[in-house]
């Protein structure tokens, strides 16, 4: 099965890439890297998506995230 048909069955951008890599074969080691790596990724990802939506919505203490919480 070529990439491209693989695409069809829905896989993201992100999944092609890594069978792609993966195809070459990787070792445990370079797999734990690489699994230690995305963790870390998606990781500061959410932690700079859940900054920009305190920011937004002008929290200044946890105070007010637990009145956010009970409404």
């Amino acid at each position: 099965m070529e990439l491209t048909s693989v695409h069809d069955n829905k896989l993201s951008n992100l999944q092609l890439e890594l069978l792609k890599l993966f195809s070459y074969g990787v070792n445990d080691d370079d797999l734990k890297v690489i699994k230690n790596f995305l963790t870390k990724y998606f990781a500061e990802k959410a932690m700079d998506e859940a900054d920009r939506f305190w920011n937004e919505k002008d929290f200044k203490s946890a105070n007010d995230m637990e009145k956010w919480l009970n409404e």
